[in-house]
């Protein structure tokens, strides 16, 4: 019992001894911040850290073609733009070879406000309630590249994109090239004759398969990955498409012959969720817009030279290219006008095809 009372005592002396001597401490500085608030500081700046951390934004870019074709390596550049003249609150990753899913699903998930983005074109606009777009990715629509870039900073286009932001859906970017869509085939083609009844592969949207049917051709829409097969079995008997997928898919060893038709100017698209672009900085927007539109161009330099690789490719692996000649490809224009005068089968705007003509200065 008096041990237990010793050190009750004991305790409060010293309990005693450091409050005096506690008091005795010299003043601190007034210029020195206590101990206390350093602490209090430094949870705050990691607290902030976390914050700005849980604020960085990811955008997941999904699309079917691979990393190492021409459009994969222009969204790297456009990764890297974003990454450089950003402020680190936003960040691009990539998904390549349909990783995400196909366009419908990226799309869908969009329209759920997530933070997703894809490329698609102006015939798989016309399913998300937007029939005018689809003209752009009709037969033989636009002479040159130049033509179809003057119809892009036109009226009628801001006014595309404008109906399609209030479908939901916002274009960040549309100055990118896809590729000139060329016809290969499992026999020549030099006249538009050759094309009746041939069956030939094509996206699964009107727009391209009336595209054909205009021609005599009877379209057949399904997966391009299926068509190797389809092409062995004689379910079709050409594809379209640009060179770099023509040649990827080795197409041309069971269908040796090309014709440079060049019968659409194939643009592409990079999209979003409106609600989701909305919801950014103006600053993030911006930064968005502007590095996407600069990576556009390095693709479209990107585009250009392969494009000349990829007929050398096929050329030097035994496929018989014919060009279009002047004549053949007035041929082809005119066979193919009647596609622009079936504005009741697309839904389109009364004289849309005039006023597209209009808007390219023609």
């Amino acid at each position: 019992m008096k041990k237990i009372g010793a050190m009750f005592l004991g305790g409060i002396m010293a309990i005693t001894l450091a409050a005096c001597g506690k008091s005795s401490q010299p003043a601190i500085n007034s210029q020195t911040e206590p101990a206390g608030n350093v602490e209090d500081k430094g949870e705050q700046e990691d607290k902030e850290t976390v914050k700005n951390q849980e604020q960085e934004i990811v955008i997941q870019i999904g699309f079917e073609n691979s990393i190492t074709e021409p459009i994969g390596q222009a969204l790297e550049y456009w990764q890297k733009l974003v990454e450089e003249k950003g402020d680190g609150s936003i960040r691009l990753e990539l998904y390549p070879d349909s990783q995400l899913g196909n366009k419908n699903d990226l799309i869908d998930s969009m329209l759920l406000g997530e933070p997703v983005c894809t490329l698609a074109d102006g015939a798989f606009f016309v399913d998300y309630g937007v029939p005018d777009f689809g003209i752009t990715m009709g037969p033989f629509l636009f002479d040159t590249w130049e033509v179809c870039w003057t119809l892009l900073d036109s009226e009628w286009y801001a006014q595309q994109e404008a109906a399609l932001e209030e479908k939901g859906l916002k274009l960040l970017t549309s100055n990118w090239i896809y590729g000139a869509r060329n016809l290969l085939t499992t026999k020549p083609v030099g006249a538009v004759a050759d094309l009746k009844g041939m069956k030939i592969r094509v996206p699964a949207n009107q727009i391209q398969a009336k595209g054909f049917e205009v021609l005599d051709a009877a379209p057949v829409g399904m997966a391009f990955g299926e068509v190797y097969q389809a092409i062995q079995a004689g379910t079709v008997e050409g594809v379209e498409n640009v060179l770099s997928g023509l040649y990827g898919q080795k197409l041309h060893l069971v269908a040796p012959y090309l014709l440079m038709s060049g019968h659409v100017k194939n643009f592409c698209v990079w999209l979003v969720s409106a609600d989701f672009f909305n919801s950014l900085t103006p600053e993030q927007q911006e930064l968005l817009l502007t590095t996407g539109e600069e990576a556009g161009f390095y693709n479209n330099d990107l585009q250009n030279e392969s494009a000349e690789e990829y007929l050398q490719l096929l050329i030097d692996e035994g496929v018989t290219v014919t060009e279009m000649s002047q004549q053949l490809e007035e041929e082809f224009k005119e066979k193919a006008q009647a596609f622009y005068e079936m504005e009741d089968t697309f839904g389109w705007s009364d004289g849309l095809y005039e006023t597209v003509m209009e808007a390219m200065g023609k």
